[in-house]
């Protein structure tokens, strides 16, 4: 049903011009005149600092259909964020402007930067339509050299990307792409590339859409032979530092882009970000007034998630989700609604699990990774854990026992995968953990690895991000202990624990699954065999080798092996119903191995919205591969007190 819902759309994914009469006149706020732009934008129009609006928009700009109406200019929307770790809240709420874009349900994708985009000759080649007068917010046109010099020169080239995106790869080999004209472009695949389409519209898709190449190209050794010298003069040692530094959407406010707000002040320049509305973004509601209408974005840095809550219990935070909406916030937040004027709206989780404890099963240490990947020893560690106590003390009474699976609402779901091992049941835990082979204890107890001492290990946690996770893994290291296993929780910052986890040297860390969902379990299958991004928490080194092709990192064993050319097979299947059949079977493989272990399913969440903060919808998908909020349409949010 996916495919066909994307590929028969592929045929249709234009979007109809914006329609050019004028709107009704309404109170509550200024819509610029006849000119259907912001009142800041209009006054620099008539100063002569600004093109007219027709010159800024392109032939047929993105129409954006509001959720509760149409809206009104100006106001400043503010929220926070934690810091530089924190990035994802930034992209989450400014930077999603792909090729292609979720619908605001989760269901399809639709339009964005790309016009259309048709696939050709049975999935080996898809093109790209672009909108014709698109401009970057400096004013210079966006055309087919942009995506060109992206592809080309940034994504394929080794130096800054050694490995490209997997959107772009097929088996492990990347496509090619054509210019055809000034707006369109060809990408072509050895093999079919079944998640095209589909892909443009994740996270993962930027990266074509934020390389303006009439500014990038001075920093570019192809395109400068003293861009090494350049780099020195700039405090970089490479021209691939200098680029890097250059193309970092948020501390470099000098790069162009496409967002609807483009940073005024960054971090490390106070205590505040802030973002202006883009006079030459591409997108107008349904009676043609150019968005965003919110004139600019504030994003708090504030690193304590505890006074992140107290801000916004005081009214202080206009609208968000991220770092506030823990269950325990949740009391603290509904007491502070009449106070602070704002309202709960609700999340729909597709995560699949609320807390993993995963097991380096690559650990440096060969002692270690001989324990880590016994299988037994993992089951009875899981058997081990009383889930139940855990869903009481720190989820409120939320949730339920479960794997890393896909959630019972996803095409996918497999109760035995949810539900294997979930039990809490010490004397099977010791049962599985005696079978493993590590009876022998010390004077306190604890049980002897295969090297004769002692198995302990930390379960490295990340603070700061989510609040429930120090206390569930200092539950579970309890449990643990019991069972005679000596584990420990050590907190780390965002950034060290990325750095461990990146480099393989934790031995084993705390984080959420996704892949629960409708669409989650074919496009993010980090958490069901090691193939990208959160696979480090569990197998960085399989990661690897699957990666490169076998060029670096390690062999895994062969179960693993045949996920991954399942895996291979599931992106060159055109037809869904085998693709279906190859994905069940790539996760009968991850029931079977059981790479990790999981504590509960993700609760539904929530976010907070001031009464006067407008359309918003009630409901909203939490995913990662839909960044929510971000395909709810922020630049149709406004801000009024009527």
């Amino acid at each position: 049903m996916l495919l066909t819902a994307s590929l028969t759309g592929c045929q249709l994914l234009s979007t109809d011009p914006a329609r050019r009469e004028e709107p009704s006149r309404r109170s509550g706020g200024e819509r610029g005149g006849q000119g259907k732009e912001a009142p800041m934008l209009a006054e620099q129009v008539r100063k002569g600092t600004l093109p007219p609006l027709e010159e800024r928009l392109p032939d047929e700009p993105v129409v954006v259909k509001p959720v509760e109406r149409i809206g009104v200019y100006g106001g400043q929307w503010t929220s926070g964020i934690l810091g530089p770790s924190d990035g994802a809240w930034l992209g989450r709420t400014v930077g999603y402007e792909n090729l292609m874009r979720w619908d605001p349900d989760f269901t399809t994708v639709i339009p964005n930067v790309a016009r259309e985009i048709t696939v050709h000759d049975g999935g080996r080649s898809y093109v790209v339509q672009l909108r014709p007068g698109m401009r970057w917010s400096d004013g210079e046109p966006f055309t087919a050299d942009d995506l060109v010099f992206a592809y080309n020169d940034v994504l394929l080239n080794t130096d800054l990307f050694p490995v490209p995106p997997s959107l772009y790869l097929v088996a492990g080999e990347p496509g090619d792409i054509e210019k055809l004209d000034d707006h369109s472009v060809r990408f072509t695949f050895p093999r079919p590339n079944s998640l095209f389409i589909q892909s443009q519209a994740t996270p993962y898709a930027n990266h074509i859409v934020i390389m303006p190449q009439h500014y990038l190209r001075q920093f570019h050794q192809k395109y400068n032979p003293d861009a090494d010298k350049l780099a020195k003069q700039e405090g970089h040692e490479t021209w691939v530092e200098l680029f890097l530094a250059k193309t970092d959407l948020w501390m470099n406010k000098d790069l162009p882009r496409l967002h609807a707000w483009i940073p005024r002040r960054v971090f490390g320049e106070g205590d505040r970000l802030i973002f202006e509305r883009n006079p030459y973004y591409f997108k107008v509601d349904t009676e043609g007034n150019q968005l965003p209408y919110i004139d600019r974005l504030v994003y708090r840095v504030i690193a304590d998630p505890q006074v992140m809550v107290l801000a916004a219990s005081n009214g202080e935070i206009d609208m968000q989700d991220r770092t506030i909406n823990t269950l325990q916030n949740k009391p603290v937040l509904a007491r502070g609604r009449e106070r602070g004027g704002y309202r709960f709206f609700d999340e729909i989780p597709s995560d699949s699990n609320a807390c993993v404890i995963a097991l380096n099963l690559n650990h440096p240490d060969p002692v270690k990774r001989e324990i880590f990947q016994n299988k037994d020893f993992r089951i009875g560690l899981s058997h081990a854990i009383d889930r139940e106590e855990i869903i009481d003390a720190v989820y409120q009474r939320q949730g339920e026992p479960y794997q890393v699976a896909p959630r019972d609402s996803s095409p996918y779901y497999d109760e035995e995968m949810a539900k294997q091992y979930t039990e809490y049941d010490p004397d099977l835990a010791n049962e599985y953990l005696d079978r493993a082979g590590y009876v022998e204890r010390d004077g306190d107890g604890f049980r002897l690895g295969p090297d004769g001492k002692r198995i302990t290990f930390s379960i490295e946690v990340p603070t700061a991000f989510r609040a429930e996770w120090p206390d569930t893994a200092q539950l579970v290291a309890t449990h643990w202990r019991r069972v005679g296993i000596d584990a420990h929780v050590k907190n780390e910052d965002r950034s060290l624990f990325d750095q461990r986890t990146d480099g393989g040297q934790h031995d084993a860390a705390v984080w959420q699954a996704e892949g629960g969902g409708w669409i989650e379990p074919l496009m993010r299958t980090d958490w069901y065999f090691p193939s990208a991004n959160e696979s480090t928490n569990y197998a960085p080194t399989w990661m690897r080798w699957y990666q490169t092709r076998g060029k670096e990192g390690e062999e895994p064993p062969p179960p693993v092996r045949r996920q991954m050319e399942l895996y291979d097979q599931v992106r060159q299947t055109m037809d869904e119903e085998q693709r279906d059949a190859l994905l069940r079977e790539l996760l009968r493989i991850a029931k079977d191995f059981f790479f990790h272990i999981g504590t509960i399913l993700m609760p539904p969440s929530y976010g907070i919205v001031k009464n006067n903060f407008h359309n918003v919808p009630k409901q909203v998908p939490q995913s990662f591969l839909y960044p929510t909020p971000a395909p709810t349409n922020p630049e149709q949010y406004f801000i009024s007190d009527s």
